[in-house]
């Protein structure tokens, strides 16, 4: 029984250092993922064929503009109005 209750404290360890990780070895820091400018965040990774890329701060974007956040949070696509969408001014 000592063992298993030991085992779960090593997964809830591993498992917490898993969360947040820290990519962003570099000066100055990159923007957060909670911060309004997360994708002005180094790129770490890019895989244009599959549609994602991963930043210095741990956000995923994708094509379509959506963010996958490290907590799990989703960020719904933004992309900008069309022309058609744009009022101008008389």
């Amino acid at each position: 029984m000592n063992t298993a209750s030991s085992r779960r404290t090593d997964v809830t360890a591993t498992s917490s250092q898993r969360k947040n990780p820290s990519m962003c070895q570099h000066q100055p820091p990159c923007p957060t993922a909670d911060s309004a400018d997360r994708e002005a965040a180094l790129l770490m990774a890019s895989h244009p064929e599959q549609g994602w890329s991963l930043l210095c701060n741990g956000v995923l974007l994708f094509e379509d503009t959506g963010e996958l956040l490290p907590d799990g949070q989703i960020i719904a696509p933004h992309r900008p109005l069309g022309t058609d969408q744009i009022m101008t001014a008389a």
